[in-house]
């Protein structure tokens, strides 16, 4: 395991929110590397002291005044409301039980993309979720997807342009299993994923509504017939310089 590795992992191990392998493995890296014994030691000193600060704050009683006399005064629902506002829901739960509950939607909807690969994004991020395979060598990781996928993902070294790839995973988006390459900027991970791309079809999706807008950076493209969806929460112009760095060391 290498500093850039165990960096990574060093909140987690502080936490206790590692599983018994990654421990030993980041504990055996800490137990010959001085420079990440020091480290833990600054994050451990840095978790005292925010749990020792007294950090609560109590909003005073003439705030919730305020927020309540600024609400719109709502009407008490008659009968006649309820008993509508019961039976939509009962249609929407009568829809949803019988599986009806889509509509037709262009394949190209990249909002319920985005929303997966966010997701995804998510999942990783806990504890033993982030690769199936650790290694600053593409060359370890990419033969690695081999014979796992339909299409393994191009993986790209981007060490040198300031992105240094940790290693990659399985994952699903989508309703099927893709590749997910695993970069870290500075103490952020960026997480790319990779879909076979597929000409514009119909199919059916949620007709409730477009999933909420992200907090996190998303960018997408597509190159030799596959989607791309990088996934981070660095500001958007560092995602963009991700893409463009990937692009031009991707072959052609």
């Amino acid at each position: 395991m290498t500093c850039d590795e165990a960096e990574i992992l060093l909140h987690a191990l502080i936490d206790g929110e590692l599983d018994a392998g990654h421990a030993r493995e980041v504990e055996g890296h800490i137990a010959g590397c001085p420079r990440c014994t020091a480290q833990l030691a600054a994050y451990r000193e840095m978790s005292k002291a925010i749990a020792s600060a007294d950090l609560r704050y109590a909003a005073p009683p003439q705030l919730r005044r305020r927020i309540e006399a600024s609400l719109p005064q709502t009407r008490t629902p008659n009968r006649r409301s309820v008993m509508k506002g019961f039976a939509m829901g009962s249609a929407v739960s009568a829809i949803a039980a019988t599986g009806l509950f889509a509509i037709l939607l262009h394949d190209g909807d990249d909002q319920r993309i985005m929303s997966e690969v966010v997701s995804a994004h998510l999942r990783s991020l806990q504890a033993g979720h982030l690769t199936d395979v650790v290694s600053t060598d593409q060359h370890t990781v990419k033969p690695w997807f081999n014979g796992k996928l339909d299409v393994s993902p191009p993986v790209i070294d981007l060490t040198a342009q300031g992105f240094a790839l940790i290693g990659g995973r399985l994952d699903y988006v989508d309703a099927r299993a893709i590749g997910a390459i695993v970069y870290r900027r500075r103490a952020h991970v960026i997480n790319l994923f990779v879909l076979p791309a597929e000409p514009p079809s119909w199919r059916a999706t949620w007709a409730l509504g477009r999933p909420p807008p992200t907090s996190y950076s998303v960018v997408h493209w597509t190159r030799g017939g596959l989607d791309f969806w990088a996934v981070s929460d660095v500001e958007k112009p560092e995602l963009e310089q991700f893409r463009q760095a990937f692009i031009s060391r991707a072959p052609s």
